[in-house]
């Protein structure tokens, strides 16, 4: 790319553009432009001018040359005119009084849809539901921040795109054109704003990049982005990269100068050429390998590029000959491509100085299509043929990922689903007649069963892999053969859709389950949703629940409209208890930002309204843990005892006065909280109990148990260390689905 991003002696990255001109972007559009087509551009140039005139970033500059930044980056991906046009006017119809009307009308439709495609939103949409309830927009959110309020309109906005990606995926190119060139000037903003879009790009951005093969974009959005995210692990492999740099280089063109002979010495014509390792690419290893930075032996590597298919192997067995191949290095991405179609022979050797070399091995048009990915089809269509094929079963590929979208209204489960379904790793399994299916990593059979067929999904009762009955839980890897065993008649189980069981992964499974509950009668979906509600309620000790707000928050007008989503799918038990998290989190601290608090333990545990500096303890008697609503009672010589609203010993105090009123401060800690579980005994119950607990990075304090002979059942009493009560509710799930756990609560006091 022509913005490069070089490192300084610290470490740190060298902006190298200076201010650009119109001229300057004219000369680097492609040569197979057209008069018309210059002129187009040149139009664009002049609408977006006099539109952003007197505007200036972050950094100062004026804001045309962020537009002039995007063009250029897509005249260097040798995208159509039209492309670079709306790369110029991306941002009018957001940031200037220009609308998409005028855009429509002096450029076209093309265009028009292009910017409109990219262009954020400035409101949530208003959105009305089948069931009579109203969307986000159109209900006050009492409970909901101006953060979450953003950040609902971060996901609406890049739902937006992605579903403008679908129809023309030149859209998210020029999305991806404009995110490059914000985090290549990321340093004028705050640090916590660095911090969250830099998070976005690792997560969203740079995936997408590569799932549409563009390399190029890909490592430069990785390692902008990580410079922010981790700075400390950022330097530190920046510097250490630096300090062997001279060394590390001299040899590399000694291994590319002995391949070069050695190729000759076998009549092979080919390109070689130094490798760069990227700093988020040599993190993610070190991470992955669990080794440090050190002991890592891998770091160079080299690209042979030569003209055709069998050239490639044959270098590859000359490779092999000369130098010894390190076992479990070898990949053939040839013969079996990546799923965004990316081509090369990847193998590591033993060299010549005892270090270990890195060696890719590809044809010219693969290389361009690694570094270009679905880019190439644009910018080499001038070759015309082949490659227009290759393209299309891209874009149907890319669209056969999307097809669950229709389902889904929620911004942000959308946008999970975007990265499990589309920018997770990938497996590759095998149906019983040998067809080859494409999962994200994690999935299970019963991503499986739905990704063969609907129905097939909906009646799935078990599974079988390489010929084992496994449990739908079982996460599927490569090479597996699947087997679904099915029942004649019924639909999907509710369990299916929670989260903390893990037996669903993919959003397009998701959203065939809850589109079958949808079509349950609503009276049927309310009583269900009331009782899931009520049950997990009652199971977290949770009382005096506020369900109007919380339905207000999920935008539903009442209670058992609320109830009705829950029923049918639309909203889940895990998102409602982790919202009630959110806000006794957010409450307690505006509530600490007004009020100060002075705690002999140095810990932020609870505020106490009116009163600083008192001593604090925890009653033992009903065990508060976070998100419980909590009185705070008066003693002589103790300070405060906090005690639940609901503890027996505070509903019989007389005096009334010594109750004071407290609210949960920001957790620092964990909290005991006891629980009960229900089960029938078995041998290994104990063990599988302690399992799930210790996976969970929870302590256990106390624990007894007890065995009625009379009917074999079994009571374990534990209290259990959790940070609050959807840590609670996670850990609570998992108990009660073990085998012959009848029932895992929280244990009332009293």
């Amino acid at each position: 790319m022509r913005y490069n991003t070089p490192l300084n002696s610290r470490g740190g990255l060298l902006w190298t553009d200076a201010a650009m001109k119109i001229e300057q972007l004219l000369e680097h559009l492609p040569a197979y432009y057209t008069v018309a087509e210059r002129e187009l551009v040149a139009r664009a140039y002049r609408v977006a001018a006099k539109a952003h005139e007197g505007q200036k970033r972050a950094s100062g500059e004026p804001y045309i040359q962020h537009c002039l930044a995007v063009a250029d980056i897509l005249a260097e991906l040798r995208m159509p005119p039209v492309v670079v046009a709306a790369g110029l006017l991306h941002d009018t119809v957001e940031d200037t009084g220009v609308t998409l009307e005028d855009i429509r009308r002096d450029f076209g439709d093309e265009v028009a849809s292009l910017v409109d495609g990219v262009t954020k939103l400035v409101s949530l949409p208003r959105v009305s539901r089948a069931d009579g309830s109203w969307g986000e927009d159109e209900l006050p959110l009492p409970s909901a921040s101006e953060r979450e309020r953003k950040r609902a309109l971060t996901n609406e906005s890049l739902r937006k795109t992605f579903l403008a990606m679908s129809k023309d995926i030149r859209v998210v190119i020029i999305k991806l054109a404009d995110r490059l060139h914000n985090m290549r000037t990321l340093a004028s903003l705050p640090p916590e704003k660095q911090r969250r879009i830099a998070r976005q790009t690792l997560d969203i951005f740079a995936p997408l990049a590569n799932r549409l093969g563009i390399w190029q974009i890909k490592w430069e959005l990785e390692d902008l982005a990580f410079r922010y995210v981790n700075p400390e692990a950022y330097k530190e492999i920046a510097r250490k990269l630096a300090e062997r740099r001279t060394a590390r280089e001299k040899e590399l063109q000694q291994a590319v100068a002995r391949i070069e002979e050695v190729l000759a010495e076998a009549g092979i014509q080919g390109r070689v050429s130094g490798r760069p390792k990227h700093i988020y690419s040599i993190y993610r290893k070190m991470q992955r390998k669990g080794l440090p930075f050190e002991a890592l032996r891998d770091i160079r590597g080299v690209r042979v590029i030569v003209d055709d298919v069998s050239t490639c192997y044959h270098v590859l067995g000359v490779i092999h000959t000369h130098w010894k191949p390190i076992p479990g290095e070898f990949d053939d991405y040839i013969a079996n491509p990546k799923d965004n179609s990316y081509q090369s022979l990847h193998t590591a050797v033993l060299f010549e100085d005892g270090k270990i070399l890195e060696v890719q091995i590809r044809t010219q048009e693969m290389h361009r299509n690694a570094e270009y990915g679905i880019a190439a089809h644009w910018r080499y269509k001038e070759g015309g043929g082949q490659v227009d094929e290759a393209f299309e079963r891209k874009i149907n590929w890319l669209r056969q990922l999307m097809e669950w979208q229709q389902d889904v209204s929620d911004a942000s489960e959308f946008m999970d689903g975007m990265k499990t379904d589309v920018f997770d790793d990938r497996i590759y399994v095998f149906t019983p007649r040998g067809d080859i299916l494409d999962l994200p990593a994690g999935a299970t059979p019963i991503d499986f069963a739905y990704h063969i067929h609907t129905e097939i999904g909906h009646r799935c009762r078990g599974a079988k892999v390489n010929g084992k009955l496994v449990p739908l839980s079982y996460k599927l890897k490569t090479g597996d053969q699947v087997e679904i065993l099915t029942a004649r008649r019924g639909g999907p189980s509710r369990d299916w859709l929670n989260p903390h069981l893990g037996l669903v992964k993919t959003q397009r499974a998701r959203a065939k389950i809850r589109q079958w509950f949808k079509k349950q009668a609503r009276e049927q979906n309310l009583a269900h949703g009331r009782a899931a509600l009520e049950k997990e309620f009652k199971r977290l000790g949770l009382e005096n629940v506020d369900l109007q707000s919380l339905a207000g928050f999920f935008g539903y007008r009442s209670a058992e409209d609320l109830y009705v989503g829950v029923g049918c799918g639309d909203v889940s038990l895990n998102r409602i208890i982790n919202r009630l998290a959110e806000v006794q989190k957010a409450e307690t601290k505006d509530y600490l930002a007004a009020h100060p608090v002075r705690r002999e333990t140095g810990k932020d545990e609870v505020a106490i309204m009116g009163l600083r500096g008192m001593l604090i303890h925890m009653a033992r008697c009903c065990h508060p843990a976070p998100g419980d609503p909590i009185v705070g009672y008066i003693t002589r010589g103790r300070g405060a005892v906090i005690h639940r609203q609901d503890c027996p010993n505070i509903l019989r105090v007389r005096d009334k006065g010594r109750l004071v009123q407290v609210s949960w401060g920001t957790p620092t800690q964990a909290y005991a909280v006891p629980v009960r579980i229900r089960a029938y005994d078995r041998g290994g119950l104990m063990k599988d109990i302690t399992m799930v607990i210790a996976d969970e990075g929870v302590n256990i304090e106390n624990v007894s148990v007890e065995v009625k002979e009379r009917n074999g059942e079994t009571i374990v009493d534990l209290v259990l260390s959790v940070r609050d009560i959807a840590h609670l509710s996670r850990v609570l799930n998992r108990l009660e689905n073990l085998p012959n756990v009848l029932e895992a609560s929280r244990k009332r006091a009293g």
